[in-house]
């Protein structure tokens, strides 16, 4: 259940971002073969400053210096598209859970996933957030649940003790 409410909390933010990355892969393709084919396209042959040597040398590693800005060109897309998807699913995060669906996920939770859920939502005085909800399933896949029973075990043996005493 909690899976299913994430994905249509964050369903848009993720189709957003996929949209980002597919465009930014084809305006960038189209982009890339323009600027190789303007690198292939240049002759040095009619250039009279520098000797016959020089214009063959210029004339060898040209491929290779169009591949690099390429390269280099591609690895500063490729950073600033990940910057941005971050931050459109970083955005996603801080939106508050409408009151549906924290009424249905109140209502169909079990007790131990519910225990978790509480101890996700740290800031109380804030309403609960997606983040919120993908921390606790993130701790309930890592198994929350069984350490929070057993800390409840632990701290029942402990006020045992003490009133023992």
């Amino acid at each position: 259940m909690l899976r299913r409410v994430l994905l249509k909390l964050t369903a848009t933010s993720r189709i957003i971002a996929a949209a980002l990355v597919v465009a930014v892969a084809l305006i960038w393709y189209d982009v890339l073969n323009r600027l190789l084919a303007f690198g292939n396209g240049i002759d040095y042959a009619g250039n009279r400053l520098m000797g016959a040597e020089a214009t063959a040398l210029l004339q060898r590693y040209n491929p290779y210096f169009w591949g690099a800005v390429v390269t280099l060109c591609s690895l500063l897309l490729a950073y600033l598209t990940w910057l941005a998807v971050r931050a459109i699913l970083a955005r996603a995060r801080l939106r508050p859970v409408d009151p549906a669906s924290f009424q249905l996920l109140a209502d169909q939770l079990s007790g131990a996933t519910l225990d978790v859920l509480l101890w996700a939502w740290q800031t109380r005085d804030e309403p609960l957030r997606v983040g919120d909800l993908m921390l606790a399933r993130d701790e309930l896949s890592a198994g929350r649940a069984a350490r929070l029973h057993r800390a409840a075990e632990q701290l029942a043996i402990l006020e045992n003790a003490r009133q023992r005493q």
